[in-house]
This record gives C-alpha cells, sequence and structure tokens, in this order.
C-alpha cells in the first residue's frame, strides 16, 4: 500500500508542476492586461483571480493542512484584486507557492496520508486534501485556458493531432528549471 501512497504523491506532484503550472504560464504570459482581469460579469472571475486563487488554495490544503504550516490565507482578497500589468507578478507568485507545495509532498510520508486535517473547516484525510487540490488545479486551469481562448480568439497550441492522438505541445519540466 505505502507503494501506492508514493505513487500518488509522485503523480499529484507532476500534475501540479509539470502539467497545470506550464499550461497556465504558457496560457497567461501573452495576454494583455485588460485579458487578464476581463470578467464577464460580477458573479465571474478574471484569470487574474483565478491565480491568485489557485496560490491561495493549494498553500492552506497543502503546505498549511497537509503540512502542518501555519495558514497565512486571506481568502477573499484573491477575488478582490484587481492589479494590472502583473502577469509576471501573478506567476511568479504561483511558481514560489508551487515550490512549497511541492517540497511538502515530497517530504511528506506516504503512510501518513490517511491521518486527518481540519481544513477550511471541513474535516479530511491528508489523501482527501491533495485531491482536492490537483482536482481544483485542473478545473481552473480549464477555465483560465477557456477565458483566454475567448479573449484572444487563438488556439493556445497546448496539443498537436497526429494520428488521432493529441499531443502535448507545452514546455514540461520541473518548476525549479
Amino acid at each position: 500500500m505505502e507503494h501506492l501512497g508514493a505513487t500518488f504523491l509522485t503523480t499529484s506532484r507532476q500534475y501540479l508542476t509539470e502539467d497545470y503550472f506550464p499550461r497556465i504560464a504558457s496560457t497567461v504570459g501573452d495576454l494583455s492586461p485588460e485579458d487578464l482581469w476581463w470578467r464577464p460579469n460580477p458573479a465571474s472571475n478574471a484569470i487574474g483571480n483565478l491565480l491568485l486563487h489557485l496560490a491561495g488554495n493549494a498553500r492552506q490544503w497543502i503546505v498549511s493542512g497537509v503540512g502542518e504550516r501555519p495558514d497565512i490565507r486571506e481568502r477573499q482578497a484573491e477575488f478582490d484584486a484587481r492589479i494590472r500589468d502583473a502577469t509576471p507578478a501573478l506567476l511568479t507568485h504561483l511558481n514560489e507557492v508551487l515550490l512549497e507545495v511541492d517540497d511538502t509532498l515530497e517530504a511528506f510520508p506516504p503512510d501518513r496520508l490517511g491521518e486527518r486535517r481540519t481544513i477550511q473547516g471541513q474535516d479530511v484525510t491528508a489523501f482527501e486534501a491533495i485531491y482536492h487540490v490537483v482536482e481544483h488545479f485542473a478545473m481552473h486551469t480549464g477555465q483560465i485556458q477557456y477565458i483566454a481562448k475567448l479573449r484572444t480568439g487563438r488556439d493556445l497550441g497546448h496539443y498537436t493531432v497526429v494520428d488521432g492522438i493529441a499531443l502535448p505541445q507545452w514546455t514540461r519540466g520541473k518548476i525549479r528549471e
């Protein structure tokens, strides 16, 4: 069972650092401030808010919750922010949080995945907390890509189809590079 836990931790780290973050970075890197902060209505989030939200969520659930470090999150501030010309800073912030997340998951013993944690008032296992963050990242990565496509009208170039198989085209690699 420990092998399965180690595989889960490694795979979670890979999804966050080698899949979702590179796709987000390639998606938002060329967006204008207007596109980064565009929202169709007051009930919707801009890409900039989603970047802040992903960083806050990942740090709260994994670094603080799983890693048992202090919780410094101010969730509402993630949605209230309207920072112009901030793409590099937002990506740097998300990258820094993902480095903390990656370090936390790398050091976390697989045999502790069943331990209980209280995060955002919810009683979850460490496994559930990690799974939540990976799922949450996947959902918002898709939203970020969709908003970028709406705003720019361009294909993001993340996949090339060869013989009916979609091949990833984003730069894969650790966030530490």
